[in-house]
């Protein structure tokens, strides 16, 4: 059974990372709206194990997302990694996965739609993250406009061409004054913390946030989930989203 659609914090909704069901078991009794399961955390993130995902999902009541990134060396594929990565995408959303986070690009650097249009028939009806190799894109409202054209994609995860979304607020703005009103949100995300939260919430205007290292003890990666961390982000979520309503 695909997961339920996600609970509303107020508004504001809140995306947070898991490398297994434990985790984000823990994160969801913490109010994490949605998972993000991946393997390789310190990597950036890769595809888990397949034989575990239906673990996942079944730990939580909210939406699984799943990577689907088979190395780090770039976000180019070969064909014949594309047909494993599509593959890897039929066999999550047979797992009962509410959604998958991929990304392509071509050598210009630019969104590889060849490629997405045999991932996304994989998908089917699945929701579509385009993951953060939108960061590596020059011309960010170009490429958002690019995936505007497939309703499948629903979310974008970025901190607008920085390394931390706290430095991108400008950017942030304008692609989610881009997005607003259509069938896809810009999900705000790395190096995310309670502290500042609220200002930049007021400063871009997003309405969904993705947190990995940010809610977990000491901000480390190979630490488990702090739920002092993920109170004081809900805290202020759950404030801001009413603020706004």
């Amino acid at each position: 059974m695909r997961s339920p659609a996600s609970r509303e914090p107020g508004g504001v909704k809140l995306e947070v990372i898991a490398v297994n069901a434990a985790e984000a078991a823990a994160a969801v009794r913490c109010g994490a709206d949605r998972i993000e399961y991946i393997a390789a955390f310190e990597e950036g993130g890769l595809t888990p194990e397949p034989g575990s995902i239906q673990a996942v999902v079944e730990a939580v009541p909210v939406p699984v997302h799943v990577m689907v990134r088979p190395h780090s060396r770039s976000f180019r594929y070969e064909r014949d990694e594309l047909l494993e990565m599509a593959e890897t995408v039929r066999l999550i959303r047979a797992a009962g996965a509410g959604g998958v986070v991929l990304g392509a690009l071509t050598r210009e650097g630019t969104v590889d739609e060849e490629a997405l249009k045999v991932l996304l028939e994989a998908a089917g009806d699945l929701s579509v993250t385009f993951h953060r190799a939108f960061d590596e894109i020059g011309d960010q409202p170009g490429a958002l406009r690019t995936l505007l054209a497939y309703p499948q994609i629903r979310h974008v995860l970025t901190s607008g061409g920085r390394p931390r979304a706290l430095e991108a607020a400008q950017r942030l703005r304008e692609l989610t004054e881009l997005s607003r009103g259509t069938h896809l949100t810009v999900l705000a995300g790395s190096g995310l913390r309670p502290e500042g939260l609220e200002a930049f919430l007021r400063r871009t205007g997003v309405r969904e946030v993705h947190f990995g290292t940010g809610v977990r003890f000491g901000g480390d990666p190979a630490q488990g989930i702090d739920p002092e961390r993920m109170q004081a982000v809900k805290a202020i979520l759950e404030r801001f989203g009413t603020e706004t309503a």
